[in-house]
């Protein structure tokens, strides 16, 4: 039975091992990209704070107010909601609803490069809100839209490694006497 087990276990590590699968590593962002700031337009976003974040956690410096000099900065341009009835009842009433979440961002280099171009980035998710037990639902709303903030977060920064990674990000000119 030991053997069975130890056959099975190998069986699955060297599967494994030739399969191509490996972990994502820290976000890549160019070296000489120096201190970046995340600025939008909506006062105390959760966007922000988990770009921030997200951004540190790549290695970024984040940005102080008093910094001289100029920095990068990722721009988010605009954040909309909306919920979007999907199925509705006998009596016309929305029972289901496509929460939808959509943000358009740019990244600049420290010189007004671009290093991400003006993009935009939806995402979309369903629930379910029987109009005669409403009780519930404004908190999977909630659930969800903190999700939908992660899930945004997590996509824009693996758009900006997605640049870097690629190679598609234009080198800065050295500055001309």
């Amino acid at each position: 039975m030991m053997r069975i087990r130890l056959s099975a276990v190998l069986a699955v590590a060297v599967l494994l091992s030739g399969c191509g699968f490996h972990l994502r590593g820290r976000i890549a962002l160019p070296e000489d990209l120096g201190p970046v700031r995340v600025e939008t337009s909506t006062a105390y976003s959760e966007l922000t704070t988990l770009l921030e974040r997200g951004l540190q956690a790549a290695g970024a410096t984040p940005a102080t107010e008093d910094a001289p000099g100029e920095v990068a900065t990722l721009h988010i341009l605009s954040e909309r909601w909306g919920d979007l009835p999907i199925a509705i009842d006998q009596f016309g009433r929305a029972q289901e609803f496509s929460l939808r979440y959509a943000v358009v961002f740019a990244f600049r280099r420290a010189d007004g490069s671009a290093l991400v171009p003006q993009q935009v980035v939806e995402m979309s998710r369903d629930y379910v809100s029987p109009p005669e037990d409403a009780t519930g639902t404004t908190t999977e709303r909630e659930i969800l839209a903190d999700e939908l903030r992660r899930e945004m977060a997590t996509s824009i920064l693996r758009r900006i490694d997605g640049v870097v990674r690629a190679g598609t990000v234009p080198p800065v000119a050295p500055p001309q006497p």
